[in-house]
């Protein structure tokens, strides 16, 4: 069945030049079969890596909680009563053989918002390295690094806030290089018309992540201590890496078990988007109006995600007042919803593409929108709904969902509009959320400090850039 659009788009230069590296009627391979296929054997431990990387990133959200003595938190906090007591009583007592430390909300800031600060160093270096010594080993040993420093965490909260705040930046390092090597990989692995797909599959881990290590966090803590929290995710991170230094390869052209036609398949769907010109296009990049658009797109969307991923659990627990055990599995609800949107949104994007005719720049404006917009409006509503707890969560789970959109739309839109040198990509994605880095970590901590004074209002606070989203429509 064919769209009814479509004569709209042939009428459009510019989105009918947008279809013409994807849709082509130049004799073409027929696509590779999936089951066992190369590309999503990577896609799927991408999957697992990123799953890796965020339980890595927000294990201190939920851990932070129990690690702080709560004497110092209700000292400074002046609406830490206004939402009363609700948690059921616990027939379990809680462990709390876990060493508790006097930091007030703005030192608290600091220690999460410090993670950004070497996050955003790696950023552009990670797109051009990736160029030089290939995805692979970067994203391997980006996570490694991560899951290595994770295993000190313990040892350096021992050593003081500023040994804590110095690690939280050397894990920032580390995953800063791995979402530009991720996407300097799939510029190689992934056809055009599967991209959405692969990109999601591979990013949804990310989600899955977060919806996992959440309230496994609040259970490690509650029954074990906040110290095994670390431990365990920093050796899960270390097997990762074994199995992906030994089954990944970097290219088709160099991986020992893909098949011949498969192999002929990808090569094939990219051979009209790759050039072999050595040197990137830094002035036309830094002139590129769909570039800023991503740009744009990216800050506005991520201050707002990596606000509530770093701090949605110290709002259950200091204004909604969940225990943590209570707390990590609420804090993890919206995510799971988001990771369900995303593999669903990568399935339909590439369906609009390839068997409804819908152009590429279509899907990626449809899907940026809805992933924009819709969780705008929540997240501002959630600010207005006061103490109840049940409207509180539904609403950031379904901004947090909406959000999952995002993935094909805007989050994967540097692949369509830079395919074509090996050079370029990986660079346009670190760009896109480098001026996002440089506030991230003032969100956290002036968040940490509005929350001790304002209570409810700083569910508000970050949404007011979401408006400026609307410019990513232009790409």
């Amino acid at each position: 069945m064919r769209s009814p659009v479509r004569g709209l788009a042939s009428s459009d230069g510019e989105e009918g030049s947008d279809r013409t590296p994807l849709l082509q009627s130049t004799p073409r391979v027929e696509a590779a079969p999936v089951c066992g296929s190369a590309r999503y054997n990577l896609a799927v431990l991408a999957f697992f890596g990123f799953f890796v990387l965020y339980a890595l990133r927000v294990n201190l959200s939920v851990a932070l909680v129990d690690m702080i003595d709560s004497n110092t938190t209700l000292a400074d906090n002046k609406t830490s009563k206004e939402c009363a007591e609700h948690s059921a009583p616990i027939k379990v007592l809680h462990n709390q053989t876990g060493k508790r430390y006097q930091w007030d909300a703005e030192t608290q800031g600091w220690i999460l918002g410090s993670f950004f600060y070497g996050y955003i160093i790696t950023q552009i270096p990670g797109g051009y390295i990736a160029s030089k010594v290939g995805g692979k080993l970067l994203l391997g040993f980006g996570i490694l690094g991560t899951a290595i420093f994770t295993l000190f965490t313990p040892v350096a909260a021992d050593f003081g806030v500023g040994a804590l705040i110095v690690l939280r930046a050397l894990e920032g390092l580390g995953e800063g290089v791995t979402f530009p090597a991720m996407h300097a990989m799939w510029s190689s692995w992934a056809p055009p018309l599967e991209r959405s797909k692969l990109l999601s599959i591979s990013y949804a881990g990310a989600q899955l992540g977060t919806v996992i290590s959440l309230p496994l966090s609040g259970i490690i803590c509650f029954y074990m201590n906040w110290t095994y929290v670390f431990y365990l995710f920093g050796i899960v991170g270390i097997i990762w890496f074994i199995l992906w230094i030994l089954l990944v390869s970097d290219k088709p052209e160099t991986h020992k078990a893909i098949s011949r036609h498969e192999k002929e398949y990808i090569l094939s769907s990219l051979k009209n988007q790759l050039s072999s010109q050595k040197s990137v296009p830094w002035v036309p990049m830094l002139k590129s109006l769909p570039l800023w658009a991503i740009v744009v797109a990216h800050f506005s969307y991520n201050w707002t995600f990596y606000t509530l991923l770093t701090l949605l659990p110290t709002y259950m627990k200091e204004i909604l007042r969940f225990n943590v055990q209570e707390n990590g599995l609420l804090s993890a609800l919206p995510y799971f919803g988001c990771w369900l949107c995303m593999i669903l949104s990568g399935q339909a994007a590439d369906n609009l593409r390839a068997k409804w005719n819908f152009s590429t720049i279509c899907v990626r404006r449809v899907f940026s929108l809805i992933g924009m917009i819709g969780p705008a409006v929540f997240l501002v509503a959630a600010g207005f709904i006061g103490c109840d707890y049940s409207l509180a969560v539904a609403f950031l789970t379904i901004s947090t969902t909406l959000g999952g959109f995002c993935s094909s739309g805007f989050s994967i839109n540097h692949l369509d509009i830079a395919p074509s040198t090996r050079l370029a990509n990986g660079k346009p994605f670190s760009i896109s959320p480098l001026l996002l880095m440089c506030l991230v970590p003032f969100s956290s901590r002036y968040s940490a400090k509005v929350k001790c004074k304002t209570g409810l209002s700083m569910i508000n606070m970050d949404t007011e850039t979401e408006a400026t989203n609307k410019l990513s429509c232009f790409y």
